[in-house]
């Protein structure tokens, strides 16, 4: 290939990857339902979009590599903490019953199915056991499930990524080493590279140890340190032992985020936009490599195949695993419908195929196209499937608005009381015991521990909460708590507006969202509401009161728009509601 058509290959892939993601959130779709076709298309359209020929022998280490950073940052984001109890013994079955009867099923059907060995349909069948964070975040942030199904779900696809990717690498070693005969697997080989990963893990977590608490990197070269390490530590691994780096990636993630004492700098946007950025890149590079040709006879098999897996294997696995534990009958079986096939099981496919084929073993070519039809197949049943079935089971959150109210003073819990008879699905936080208190007489949700804590750890966040407002009698706390909670939730941050002219350290420079605009800042609205002023609901189609103010527009689907210094929302429309403030009572 000529330099003009790397150029035009790197830049094609790399507009994929983005331009997929971006439509699918404004059709708020999974962005898998458009990355694969849209790879496979540019595969099989162009000479161009084809890893092989832009990378070379590069290809194969930079997916490994690629995937290690992934499964680090899907390290960071679980919390030793919540791995206990019902949770934890759900997850390790869902693992050993998953591996164990998934494999099971593709060796057994496999050489009938698919019309290859049982060498070749146990590799497909270890391939197809793994799930990932790639594949079940999107999809579980796109549902929005109950807690306990959302954190099972996520613990059991993080964590078989690399017991997955590990025994792919033993199977693929023992079928070649067992003259490519079945039935050759080396259990000590499986525990050495466990223990290749552990170590390389405990290497990254001391690395990134002495790096955070000992140097006291800030976010930028902590970030860059975090890199570096995940891809060092990664590669070294994957040198003694294939496919090890995975583990190693994902233990050191998991070690970082819950070591205690370390000062672990909150996720930059860089990084969450460079893991998206490699999801979107291996998705469509790994499409681009199946052809056409090589799916016309492994079509209707692996439909098939998908079928079994979908209808049968997983929910046996489902029910056998959450058997008596304290999920609920809808979260069972909201469990047993989501197990999508990701990056990890294109990725080894995509390694151990090639080699398999250069060693002769018979049917090794159908090994990449039937795991890229299991993966399309299972993305497009459970994406397209996974929110009305959590609506039918009852497991799905509603999509009413859910914001956090930040601040205890009268006026604040008020505000949250009038919030709730719009039908606002209410959190609040405050510091002080005495505040903390008004706000359960209330009734009000009241959000635990420290806010600050919840926003810096990785592994904390809000959930469920869609925006937050910083209502608190200290200007410049909610100034700097605007900053910090930007990149911790999903939706707004808002704060109330700080006298003018005070005398705040911060809070008169701090730009941001500004609640209610110049006329109704902190003082100005707590001394009106001192004074008698009440907060009313009523339909936005109605008439306004003389003398009210409109502080929030509650949508008819459940949106919250409040009333900031831009142009205020639209009222009036119908089922609409709006929250005002009252004018303050005369006195007589």
């Amino acid at each position: 290939m000529t330099t003009d058509d790397i150029l035009l290959g790197v830049g094609l892939t790399v507009a994929l990857a983005a331009g997929c993601q971006i439509l699918a959130s404004r059709l708020r779709i999974p962005a898998l339902l458009l990355l694969l076709p849209a790879g496979f298309a540019a595969g099989a359209l162009t000479d161009d979009v084809h890893p092989d020929q832009l990378l070379g022998p590069a290809f194969s280490p930079l997916v490994s590599v690629s995937v290690a950073i992934i499964l680090y940052d899907a390290g960071l984001g679980l919390d030793l903490r919540h791995l206990r109890g019902a949770t934890r013994r759900v997850v390790v079955r869902l693992m050993v019953l998953g591996v164990l009867l998934t494999w099971g099923a593709v060796v057994a059907l496999g050489p009938a199915l698919l019309g290859v060995p049982v060498a070749a349909a146990s590799m497909i069948g270890v391939i197809l056991v793994v799930s990932g964070p790639t594949v079940v975040g999107p999809l579980l942030e796109h549902v929005r499930p109950s807690e306990k199904a959302r954190r099972v779900l996520m613990w059991e696809g993080t964590l078989i990524d690399p017991v997955g990717g590990i025994l792919g690498a033993v199977v693929f070693h023992s079928i070649v080493s067992g003259g490519l005969r079945s039935g050759h697997f080396r259990f000590a080989a499986f525990f050495a590279g466990l223990a290749v990963g552990l170590a390389g893990g405990a290497i990254g977590a001391a690395l990134l140890w002495c790096a955070l608490r000992r140097l006291r990197l800030g976010e930028t070269l902590g970030t860059l340190a975090q890199l570096a390490t995940v891809v060092a530590v990664a590669a070294g691994c994957d040198m003694a032992y294939d496919d090890t780096g995975l583990i190693a990636a994902i233990v050191t993630g998991l070690a970082v985020a819950n070591l205690p004492g370390l000062d672990m700098p909150a996720r930059k946007p860089f990084f969450e936009t460079l893991v998206q950025l490699i999801i979107g890149l291996l998705f469509v590079s790994i499409s681009a490599t199946v052809t056409p040709r090589s799916l016309v006879g492994v079509l209707l098999p692996s439909l098939a195949l998908v079928a079994v897996l979908v209808v049968l294997v997983r929910p046996l696995v489902s029910v056998l695993s959450t058997t008596r534990t304290d999920l609920a009958a809808g979260e069972r079986a909201f469990v047993g419908w989501m197990a999508p096939r990701g990056i990890v099981a294109a990725s080894t496919a995509t390694t151990f195929s090639a080699s398999l084929t250069t060693a002769g073993l018979r049917g090794a070519g159908k090994i990449l196209p039937v795991t890229f039809l299991v993966i399309v197949g299972t993305v497009l049943v459970y994406g397209l499937t996974a929110k009305p079935v959590a609506g039918r089971l009852g497991v799905g959150r509603p999509e009413r608005a859910r914001p956090l109210l930040v601040g205890g003073d009268g006026w604040v819990v008020a505000l949250a009381r009038a919030l709730r008879t719009a039908g606002v699905d209410v959190l609040m936080w405050a510091g002080g015991a005495q505040e903390r208190e008004r706000i359960e007489r209330a009734g009000v949700d009241l959000a635990g521990g420290e806010l600050m804590a919840l926003a810096t750890e990785p592994q904390a966040g809000l959930e469920g909460v869609t925006s937050v407002f910083l209502l608190t009698a200290d200007d410049d706390f909610n100034a700097l708590a605007s900053i910090v909670l930007e990149d911790s939730v999903d939706g707004a941050v808002y704060r109330i507006g700080p006298p003018p002219g005070g005398e705040g350290v911060v809070a008169p420079y701090t730009g941001g969202r500004t609640l209610f605009g110049p006329r109704l800042v902190r003082h100005a609205l707590a001394d009106r509401h001192g004074r008698g002023a009440r907060f009313h609901v009523q339909p936005a189609s109605a008439p306004r009161p003389p003398g009210h103010d409109v502080l929030f527009v509650v949508r008819a689907d459940g949106a919250l728009e409040p009333v900031t210094e831009d142009p205020p929302p639209a009222t009036g429309r119908q089922g609409d509601a709006v929250v005002l403030l009252g004018p303050a009572p005369s006195p007589s």
